[in-house]
């Protein structure tokens, strides 16, 4: 399916969030993600049903300054 992934279309699989953080190779444990502009929290995650379309957005810490 198709899905806008921090602005950029890309195609996957996954039909969760969870799968689809790791099917993109994110580590869960530091990150925040929305889904269509609504917050979804790591417990959700796993519940979160994807659909073609969805404006998805993953955002991770950086280090450096």
């Amino acid at each position: 399916m198709k899905l806008i992934i921090n602005g950029e279309s890309q195609e996957v699989t996954s039909a969760t969030l969870a799968l689809l953080l790791e099917e993109l190779a994110y580590d869960h444990d530091f990150l925040a993600t929305a889904r269509n502009g609504d917050l979804v929290t790591a417990e959700d995650r796993s519940a979160c049903q994807l659909q073609s379309g969805d404006r998805i957005e993953i955002l991770s810490p950086m280090q450096g300054g």
